[in-house]
């Protein structure tokens, strides 16, 4: 367990995951995995905790066992009541506030690059041709690319940089929200 930028407690910790990932030869971040996993549920694929081990390996190409496979079914199953809660309780896994602006908004490019590689797996799986989304989701999609190329070189630590991540931040925490409820909740794809 955490605590999160926003003070609240989580279950899933940054740098537990980063530490199984490392201990398994993968260089995927936690945003990575979560972005993904955020991406394949927003596109309308299974809930069910083994399809998010089986989406991370065709969208990312990991293969993970053991205590990270676990975690990441949970973390799946827990990101899946969190995009469909009403509550809007939904929030991006990213390394906290006490890291720096430039690992911060690398993890955030991060998580943009695996959301829109497990969309795109997800979709796949669903037949849905990109012309055919629904509501914002095409808008949202390029956004997210957008935000995916984010130039962590010209960052400076100081407070216009650290307002821009805080708003890109909430950004994405909503478009994801958005995806899902355009994408998921009025297409389940068949399990």
């Amino acid at each position: 367990m955490s605590t999160n930028s926003r003070g609240e407690v989580s279950q899933f910790d940054f740098e537990e995951l980063a530490n199984l990932l490392l201990e398994q030869g993968q260089e995927a971040s936690p945003a990575d995995l979560h972005g993904c996993l955020c991406g394949l549920l927003a596109s309308g694929a299974s809930q069910e905790a083994e399809a998010g081990i089986d989406g991370l390996d065709q969208a990312l190409g990991l293969e993970l066992h053991g205590e990270l496979a676990e975690q990441v079914m949970a973390l799946y199953v827990a990101t899946a009541q969190s995009l469909e809660n009403d509550d809007y309780d939904f929030y991006p896994l990213l390394l906290d506030d006490s890291a720096d602006i430039v690992s911060r908004t690398a993890a955030l490019a991060g998580w943009c690059r695996s959301f829109l590689a497990g969309f795109i797996q997800g979709s796949a799986g669903g037949n849905r041709q990109p012309e055919a989304l629904p509501g914002d989701s095409s808008e949202i999609l390029r956004d997210l690319a957008a935000i995916a190329e984010a130039d962590v070189q010209e960052l400076a630590e100081d407070e216009e940089s650290e307002k821009s991540y805080a708003e890109l931040t909430e950004y994405i925490r909503f478009a994801a929200l958005n995806a899902y409820a355009d994408n998921a909740l009025g297409h389940p794809v068949k399990n």
